[in-house]
């Protein structure tokens, strides 16, 4: 039998409104890498694979709600609104709301750091946690509990005003996913000076991946940028070196 990780499971689920079938999964999902490394238990993993795993699983959850809440948004709109609500500061955020981070087990060095309160910490322990339940229960209870945890930022993409910024959206998803950044450009504007019609094209690892035209060059970014978004959802990726 493996030895015990120092974690109170009642206490634990209790808090996060979670029975486990399997608690071993729990404990799992709140073990920092650093914890592992300074004590080595045979048998014992960090949260990673289960962070993967939940990782998937939100973005789908959420998909499903924003394509079910906002019948009139076309694929950039869900795609830029999706970013907003699964990205780290925001599941940092939730984290924080259930105190996820008294109960991470981490390495004496990443405590000392800071690391209890860490969004990157906090964000990949709460996805990690997404993927126990999904492990544990399966999908249909994984579902309910993500729209709990979720509720109050589920309920603002739902009802509140939403500002779409999709040169921040696309810039995000760029470093991210490749560590790159958007260039964009302006080969022309036509017209007479009180109608101009700007025109700008937006590129990623040299290719175009969008073009905006508008009334100003920012109403053109914005443009281009909502169709690279739509190219990448489509399954668009940088050219691998050769």
């Amino acid at each position: 039998m493996a030895d015990a990780l120092p974690l109170d499971v009642q206490e634990i689920q209790k808090a996060f409104g979670v029975i486990f079938r399997d608690p071993s999964l729990l404990e799992e999902a709140l073990t920092h890498p650093s914890y592992i490394n300074e004590n080595p238990i045979p048998g014992r993993a960090s949260y990673q694979r289960l962070e993967f795993l939940g990782d998937a699983a939100l973005g789908l959850i959420v998909a499903q709600d924003l394509y079910r809440m906002h019948p009139d948004f076309d694929e950039g709109q869900l795609t830029e609104l999706r970013s907003a609500l699964v990205r780290r500061d925001a599941l940092a955020r939730v984290a924080r709301r259930l105190a996820v981070g008294t109960y991470l087990l981490l390495g004496k060095g990443e405590e000392q750091s800071g690391g209890r309160q860490r969004a990157a910490n906090l964000a990949a322990t709460l996805e990690a946690l997404i993927g126990a339940v999904l492990q544990d229960q399966g999908w249909g209870k994984v579902r309910t509990v993500v729209r709990h945890w979720f509720q109050p930022e589920l309920a603002r993409a739902a009802t509140g005003p939403i500002i779409f910024d999709s040169k921040s959206g696309f810039q995000r998803v760029a470093q991210s996913r490749w560590h790159l950044a958007p260039i964009y450009r302006s080969p022309e504007a036509v017209g007479p000076a009180h109608a101009r019609v700007f025109t700008v094209e937006v590129a990623l690892a040299g290719q175009v991946l969008g073009v905006g035209r508008g009334p100003s060059k920012r109403a053109a970014a914005q443009k281009a940028a909502r169709q690279a978004l739509n190219r990448i959802e489509g399954g668009w990726a940088p050219p691998q070196p050769s």
